[in-house]
């Protein structure tokens, strides 16, 4: 086999007959196969059961009923199943030309890189595909804050944040990366130096259906491009860093309003609490959600540490106020940072960790350290 294409799916019935025709056509006299990774909620499995049934080239049908990993976990299952080193991974919306394809194999068949970049960021390639001109702004800020963060694994490659390269699978740590949202291309890279080369393309607009671009996807990718550079304790960080924000904000407010410090205290904990679980479930440990139990049974957990944290915290807290003679806020500020490492540890050990019947098939961390980088 010359080539995998692998391209994970979600709801892109209206394109995958036109995706393997023009893939078929691009890498004419090749051995190719197409791996489609799906998690749609639609008929777009039957429909790529359908089309393979017509297509001149193996199309393959992996199609995930629990979904891990997002886009990211997609193309990881979709590379360990593929039957030839060379991967190329492109989404399924015909924003990334197939018929690049070709110059993607005879780059990479030069034989001086483990990863070979469509770029719309070098002479040649174009970002005129995308919706609007905030799009494209959001698409350049996001490129440049990436290259800052790793400028030495990223220095020779334009553009980190497409979704349109290939991979040698002999050089990956495949098991060692963590997919956690869609910027696949800069888990590999920032895991790992990577010799990259790079031809240009042109972004085309979407052959059909709707743009999966969302706030929340941004904010995984904020998400993402932090614990990459800063590890799962610095995301943690950042949530309980908003979350204290937001807590001494409430108190203030409801001090100001009239209520007495400790009730607003109480109050803004509670809110913090439940704000602060959503951001770890979606953000910080979505990685390891599925493992884990569920959600009600993590919230619970979380929760009462909290809560029993808050009890603990309360009480050192009008000490403060009343016997050092801290103003509120002070203290409050002290209290939440003096928790914040016992928080992380619980978490990351408790209320984040593997079910019992799968634990036991992993391998153990041989120290905290290591779990904690995990």
């Amino acid at each position: 086999m010359d080539l995998s294409v692998i391209v994970p799916t979600f709801n892109e019935g209206p394109n995958v007959a036109e995706l393997v025709r023009r893939t078929t056509a691009a890498v004419p006299g090749r051995s190719v196969e197409i791996i489609f990774v799906d998690d749609s909620t639609d008929d777009t499995p039957d429909v790529i059961r359908a089309v393979a049934g017509e297509a001149s080239v193996p199309v393959r049908l992996l199609h995930r009923d629990e979904p891990v990993g997002g886009l990211g976990g997609a193309v990881v299952d979709g590379i360990r199943a593929a039957q030839s080193d060379f991967c190329v991974v492109m989404d399924g919306d015909l924003q990334h030309p197939p018929e690049v394809i070709a110059e993607l194999l005879a780059r990479a068949e030069v034989g001086d890189a483990d990863v070979v970049v469509a770029s719309r960021y070098i002479a040649g390639g174009t970002s005129e595909g995308l919706a609007n001109a905030v799009r494209t702004l959001v698409s350049r800020g996001s490129t440049m804050l990436t290259k800052a963060m790793f400028p030495r694994k990223l220095h020779n490659c334009s553009d980190p944040m497409t979704g349109f390269f290939l991979v040698d699978r002999r050089a990956l740590d495949v098991e060692g990366l963590r997919p956690r949202g869609f910027k696949i291309l800069l888990e590999i890279l920032a895991r790992k130096q990577m010799r990259v080369a790079e031809v240009p393309f042109s972004f085309a607009a979407r052959f059909a259906g709707e743009s999966k671009a969302s706030f929340s996807q941004g904010l995984r990718f904020l998400t993402q491009l932090t614990m990459l550079r800063f590890g799962r304790m610095s995301a943690f960080a950042v949530v309980g860093g908003i979350g204290a924000v937001a807590n001494l904000l409430i108190t203030w407010a409801l001090t100001g309003l009239g209520v007495q410090y400790l009730i607003a205290s109480v109050i803004a904990s509670v809110l913090t609490i439940v704000g602060n679980f959503l951001a770890l479930e979606y953000l910080v440990f979505a990685d390891m959600r599925a493992e884990s139990g569920l959600m009600r049974h993590r919230f619970l957990k979380s929760f009462t540490f909290n809560g029993i944290e808050a009890l603990v915290r309360i009480p050192l807290l009008w000490l403060l106020v009343s016997a050092a003679h801290l103003h509120v806020v002070i203290a409050t500020a002290l209290t939440l940072i003096a928790a914040f490492v016992v928080r992380f540890v619980y978490h990351a050990l408790v209320v984040y960790a593997p079910k019992r019947s799968r634990l036991a098939q992993m391998p153990l961390p041989e120290t905290l350290e290591d779990e904690l980088a995990a």
